[in-house]
């Protein structure tokens, strides 16, 4: 006999029922009337009160081989089958909320901007009718960098996107990183809490306006840079990690700072003491120096949010292309076995399968109506070398959507890894060779990708454009959306978060 115990089981208070329940809440059936709750209870003690103890010990052992056998069915059940039944019961799990899903905007450290004195950037801008032998630059280096707006566009682009077109300088981006970088969120003014330094000088007007002179010497193109190397290496933060952590914006390509013989072109910047550990993104780098940072040359599209962004990418994906492949560009009669004049006589001979605009004379300068055009009403697009192995026309192309041809892999593999990924899915490659020695022509080789390829390439070129342009809003594009400029302040903070982890460096610079 078990002892009795005036007091419920615990158990009885599991399988009691809320007094309150959704269908009490609405109104309710009889069942579930908290009145008759009441009466049911009352009526069960009084039940008990008047049953004889034994009756009273054999309703205990009922209720006790109830439990066990509830028990021993419970541990019957397969395991798996149990546990899929508690995952089909379960509470939903909460979604994530923003704070804890998305990554902290600067996690891999602040950006220190230096304030040069303004002889190293300011001045230089200023001196904007000095810059070139033949023409003032300042309209073409106007409003922040992005020059005038493109009015020559009206009627070839959608009007809403007009205002997001300028006549852009290739070699304006010193001046339009500066600008965002001073707005920049992940900035600090204070050098202690920096994990970055970023030195605005815009080296690329202090050497471009040598290059062309008739008069100016080696120590005129390399007299801004030495003295910007003499001030910053009185500053503690460079003289504490001999400018490891600190990077500049060259608006040039590398070589015009790789002077390395008296009397050769260009300066040495790039050679002088210092300048070693220093990360440079430039236009177009030196594929053997890991110091050298290759970003996009600035385009003429400039948007301000997002949407516009996904505006003209609906419109690029849509647009009639009619020619299968283009070219924008001038033959180099003074080279011997000039390609760009071997590709010009390719496209004549296809017809209307090709169109071409003659570049000669300074006609494409900053991209006129006549260039975007015939990107926009081509598939392809072939890209030569320029002066040097890249051409600020093939982000002209890609930011049209179409897809860039290319014949040197100098031109772009081994130059933007930050901004285009590897492999060919968003570009095709011919060897000049072949097409030389007339082993291949480039209308049987884009004749041959197939309509259903290409428009996959087509649609990667353009899954790829916010990357490739320059926003205009100092905050950048919102919504989660990266351009160029964040994708590179970003994999710089990165750099040098990584290399003090392999260093074991603190992650503050000074104290």
């Amino acid at each position: 006999m078990l002892p009795r115990s005036e007091s419920p089981l615990p158990e009885a208070q599991l399988l009691k029922k809320p007094k309150h329940s959704s269908s009490a809440a609405a109104g309710g059936t009889p069942a579930s009337n908290p009145d008759h709750s009441v009466n049911s209870a009352a009526a069960s003690q009084h039940l008990q009160l008047h049953l004889p103890p034994r009756h009273r010990a054999g309703i205990v052992l009922v209720a006790l081989a109830l439990q066990f056998l509830l028990l021993f069915t419970a541990r019957s059940i397969p395991g798996p089958r149990l546990h899929l039944h508690l995952l089909r019961h379960r509470p939903p799990i909460p979604a994530p909320s923003a704070a804890t899903s998305a990554p902290a905007p600067c996690a891999a450290g602040m950006v220190y901007v230096y304030d040069l004195p303004p002889m190293f950037n300011k001045d230089l801008l200023a001196a904007c009718d000095d810059l070139n032998p033949w023409a003032s630059r300042c309209t073409a280096l106007s409003s922040g960098g992005f020059g005038p707006p493109a009015t020559d566009l009206a009627g070839v682009i959608p009007s809403s996107l007009l205002p997001s077109w300028y006549s852009t300088d290739q070699f304006a981006a010193e001046i339009i990183f500066h600008r965002r970088m001073v707005a920049h969120r992940c900035r600090t003014r204070d050098p202690s809490a920096a994990a970055a330094f970023y030195v605005p000088f815009y080296g690329g007007l202090a050497v471009g306006r040598h290059l062309w002179s008739p008069n100016s010497t080696s120590s005129d193109r390399d007299r801004d840079c030495a003295l910007l190397l003499r001030w910053v290496h009185d500053q503690a933060p460079w003289r504490r990690s001999s400018g490891w952590d600190h990077f500049i914006i060259l608006g040039r390509i590398t070589w015009d700072f790789r002077r390395s013989r008296e009397g050769d072109w260009g300066g040495s910047f790039l050679y002088m003491p210092g300048m070693e550990n220093v990360t440079r993104l430039l236009i177009e780098r030196n594929p053997w120096d890991e110091k050298d940072v290759g970003i996009p040359y600035p385009t003429g599209f400039h948007p301000r949010t997002a949407a516009q962004v996904r505006e003209w990418q609906r419109f690029v994906l849509g647009r009639n292309r009619s020619a299968l492949f283009s070219f924008a560009g001038a033959a180099r009669a003074g080279f011997k076995d000039d390609f760009r004049g071997l590709l010009l006589g390719e496209c004549r001979r296809a017809g209307g399968k090709c169109r071409s605009v003659d570049c000669s004379g300074g006609r494409c300068g900053n991209r006129s109506a006549e260039t975007l055009g015939l990107f926009l009403d081509s598939a392809f697009c072939l890209q030569p070398r320029g002066d040097s192995f890249t051409r600020r026309s093939m982000f002209d192309c890609m930011v049209a959507g179409a897809v860039p041809v290319l014949f040197w892999r100098r031109s772009a593999y081994v130059q933007y890894p930050w901004f285009l990924p590897a492999g060919e899915e968003w570009s095709v490659f011919i060897d000049r060779r072949e097409v030389r020695s007339g082993a291949v022509s480039v209308r049987g080789v884009l004749e041959g990708i197939g309509a259903e390829k290409a428009k996959q390439m087509r649609e990667k070129v353009v899954e790829l454009i916010p990357r490739l342009v320059y926003a205009a809003a100092e905050g950048g594009l919102g919504e989660g959306m990266e351009d160029a400029f964040d994708v590179a302040v970003d994999r710089v903070l990165r750099r040098f978060r990584d290399r003090r982890r392999r260093t074991g460096e603190s992650e503050t610079v000074l104290g």
